[in-house]
């Protein structure tokens, strides 16, 4: 029930206060972006800006407790989301057994670094639920539930067992459903955990409203919005924040002159800057689950530069590898195949 139908005023978002105010007070000649509590910029001078204007300590853990998997279900690739994802293989088909020992053998090695697993059955009918961080994500105390392009994708957003674990346990629901948006959570916005900052790539997962309901969802201090290149779907694929002290890029990925300097300003002497040969091959698509391990799949272990390992390793990361390529077939890779819990 809403607040007008229980006969109770409505009041507006913070966001919406905050802009409000802002507009007032700059009389309405600078947008909401550059507020100065609640910031959502979309030029690399703006961001670099707020980074040199403002003290963003960190406030909020920087790695997750655990992770949340979706096991593969008769594992197939679902041509639906092939309309903007090059990345697919569509000319071989999969090979669901071998893509299930694949998925087991990420969670073991995962396991095997002392983090909690948490997971899922998947269903056959929905192939890409495999890759759950573009439909559910965490901050503490919430679980927030993304807007899908595509109606196959949608039909993952209805499942109630992964809800119901989180409301069970104390958190609340953030669902962007009900929004306006396209919202496709952490496929889509890179943050830097700790100091709570936003990366959100705009491309066709991503619309500009889904940004500002993923920067109030995540509950972000600042966020950056940036236009991929026509051939970029998620920015994941092509950006990865570790452990809130070091970032990996592939700057060509971005549409704007000035944007991968303007992220590299956020971690001075920290990005690991890639070429194509890596990006295409995964090598973007890593997560850190902890200040030390950093896991990829063996695809793009193996096309990891030398001297791009040997600086990773003298950031203090330990490189952990397993082979997913059965299910690199639709698409992602192993950062889509893990849902942080926070």
């Amino acid at each position: 029930m809403s607040a007008k139908s229980a006969g109770v005023e409505e009041t507006s978002s913070p966001m919406e206060q905050q802009k409000t105010a802002a507009q007032k007070k700059m009389g309405n000649s600078i947008p909401f972006s550059l507020c100065s509590l609640d910031m959502i910029v979309e030029h690399p001078s703006d961001f670099i800006r707020a980074l040199e204007e403002n003290n963003f300590q960190a406030d909020a853990p920087s790695v997750p407790k655990g992770v949340l998997m979706v096991e593969p279900d008769e594992f197939h690739v679902g041509y639906e989301t092939a309309l903007d994802n090059r990345y697919m293989d569509l000319e071989h088909a999969a090979d669901p057994q071998r893509a299930s020992r694949q998925f087991r053998n990420l969670v073991q090695l995962i396991r095997n670094c002392g983090i909690e697993v948490v997971v899922f059955p998947g269903n056959h009918l929905t192939p890409d639920d495999v890759f759950p961080n573009n439909v559910f994500a965490t901050v503490p105390g919430c679980l927030v539930i993304g807007n899908m392009r595509y109606p196959i994708r949608k039909l993952e957003a209805e499942r109630k067992d992964i809800p119901a674990w989180f409301t069970e346990r104390g958190y609340r629901i953030t669902d962007l459903r009900n929004q306006n948006c396209v919202a496709e959570l952490t496929g889509v916005m890179i943050i830097d955990r700790a100091r709570r900052l936003g990366f959100c790539g705009i491309s066709e997962r991503v619309d500009r409203a889904g940004a500002a309901a993923m920067h109030e969802a995540f509950g972000l201090r600042l966020t950056y919005c940036f236009d991929l290149t026509s051939s970029e779907y998620h920015t994941n694929v092509v950006f990865s924040i570790l452990a809130s002290r070091a970032c990996i890029l592939y700057p060509d990925a971005c549409a704007e002159p000035g944007t991968a300097a303007a992220i590299e300003a956020a971690f001075p002497g920290r990005t690991l800057l890639l070429d194509k040969f890596e990006k295409d091959h995964f090598v973007g698509n890593c997560i850190s689950l902890n200040d030390q391990d950093l896991f990829m799949s063996q695809v793009a272990a193996d096309a990891l530069r030398p001297a791009n390992r040997a600086r990773l390793e003298s950031w203090g990361f330990r490189i952990h590898s397993t082979e997913l390529d059965e299910l690199e077939k639709a698409g992602g890779s192993l950062r889509c195949m893990v849902m942080e819990i926070f």
